[in-house]
C-alpha cells in the first residue's frame, strides 16, 4: 500500500500531525504500537497559555489560577485572573485528536509493531493478528516517543533523558502544587496535579543526576512524610528525551519526545508535541513556509536545557537555583509563564 505520509505514534505531535496533512488531501497512515491513541504514563499538566489554541476546552478537566510552590525554605502561591496550569486526560485527548484524524481522512492502524524501516518503505507487525505489512511512503515522520524506532533508524543518540514517577489515584484536592527540594530531587521536583476526580502525584528529574531507583526512593520518603496515599496504587514510569539534535532528515521528520523537544527542567511534552507535529504538517504541505513558531520553541528548549546543565552540577546548585527562582517568583521579579515552553 503506498501513501504520501506514514506516521509512526499517535500521540499529540502524531495526530496533530496527521490532522493537518489529511485535510491538506494527503493520504496519511498512523501506526501506533498500543492498543489505542494517545495512551502515556504523563502528569497531565497543561499551560494554559499553549493551551487554548490546539486543545478545545471541552477536554480541560481542571484549571489552577493559583500554584503553590514549595522549595525546603520557603512557600510561595501565584495566582493569575486566568488558569496558570490546566489538566487534561491523556486518554480522552488522544481519543478526541484522532476522532478528528479519521474524520479529516486519515488512517489509523493500532497495535502495529514498527520492525523494519527502509528509504521508501517499512515493515510493520500487526500484534493481535501477527502478521507482518509492507508499506510504501514519500515522507516518514517519527512521533513515537522518547524511545523512537525512527530516531534510532536515523542513528540519533538519546543522550539527554529524564524520568518521571506518576501515581493516578482517586480523589479530590484543590491545590496544584509543585515540591522543589533539592535535598530529595536534585534539580528535579514532585507535584500533586488535582483532576476531576483523581490526582496524579508524582516525582521527574534529570537522569544525569538521579538514577531511577534513587527517584524512587526519594518520592516514597517525600510522599510519606506528606501521609499521601499512594501505598495501594501502582507507580508507572516514563523516560522523557529532551536531546533535541534537529527535526528535519531528508524525507524523514522527528516530532515531540522523538526529537527530543521535551522540556528538561520541567518535563513538558504536550505543547511541544503539539507545536512540533504542526510544524511537521506544514513542512510537508508547504515546503519553505514561516517556522517561527517552531524556531520559538527549539530557542526555549535550549533554554531549558542550558538550566538543567546548570542545576544538575551539584544539590548545592540545585538549592540555590529553586530558593532564588522562588524568591524572585515572590517579589514579582520572575513571572511563571517564563518557566513554560509556550513563552
Amino acid at each position: 500500500m503506498n501513501y504520501d505520509v506514514v506516521i509512526i505514534g499517535a500521540g499529540p505531535a502524531g495526530l496533530s500531525c496527521a490532522s493537518i496533512l489529511a485535510q491538506n488531501n494527503l493520504k496519511v497512515l498512523v501506526l501506533e504500537r498500543k492498543d489505542q491513541p494517545g495512551s502515556k504514563v504523563c502528569a497531565g499538566g497543561v499551560t494554559w497559555s499553549g493551551l487554548i489554541k490546539r486543545i478545545p476546552e471541552s477536554l480541560v478537566e481542571r484549571g489552577f489560577p493559583q500554584q503553590h510552590i514549595y522549595t525546603r525554605l520557603q512557600h510561595t502561591s501565584i495566582s493569575s485572573p486566568d488558569p496558570i496550569i490546566a489538566t487534561v486526560n491523556r486518554k480522552k485527548l488522544g481519543l478526541h485528536m484522532a476522532k478528528a484524524v479519521e474524520s479529516a481522512g486519515a488512517e489509523i492502524r493500532t497495535s502495529a509493531q514498527l520492525r523494519k524501516i527502509s528509504e521508501k518503505s517499512l515493515i510493520f507487525s500487526n500484534l493481535q493478528s501477527g502478521k507482518d505489512e509492507e508499506v510504501f511512503f514519500s515522507f516518514l515522520v517519527g512521533a513515537d516517543g522518547s524511545n523512537s524506532l525512527v530516531r534510532r533508524h536515523l542513528k540519533i543518540p538519546v543522550e539527554h533523558y529524564g524520568i518521571g514517577i506518576n501515581y493516578q489515584i482517586p480523589g479530590v484536592l484543590e491545590r496544584m502544587e509543585w515540591h522543589l527540594d533539592a535535598s530529595l530531587f536534585h534539580n528535579g521536583y514532585s507535584w500533586i496535579f488535582p483532576h476531576s476526580n483523581t490526582v496524579s502525584i508524582g516525582a521527574y528529574v534529570d537522569a544525569k543526576v538521579m538514577k531511577a531507583g534513587d527517584l524512587n526512593k526519594a518520592f516514597n520518603l517525600w510522599a510519606k512524610k506528606r501521609a499521601l496515599p499512594i501505598a495501594h496504587h501502582q507507580a508507572r514510569a516514563e523516560k522523557i528525551s529532551f536531546d533535541y539534535r534537529g527535526w528535519h532528515f531528508g524525507n524523514i521528520f522527528l516530532a515531540g519526545d522523538a526529537a527530543g523537544l521535551a522540556s528538561g527542567l520541567t518535563g513538558e511534552g504536550i505543547f511541544p508535541a503539539i507545536v512540533s507535529g504542526e510544524a511537521v504538517a506544514e513542512a510537508i504541505v508547504r515546503p519553505g513556509h514561516n517556522t517561527a513558531e517552531m524556531e520559538r520553541l527549539i530557542d526555549r528548549h535550549a533554554l531549558h536545557s542550558r538550566l538543567t546543565l546548570l542545576t544538575g552540577r551539584s544539590r548545592l546548585v540545585s538549592g540555590l537555583a529553586s530558593e532564588c527562582a522562588v524568591l524572585a517568583l515572590r517579589c514579582g521579579l520572575l513571572n511563571f509563564k517564563k518557566l513554560e515552553m509556550s513563552h
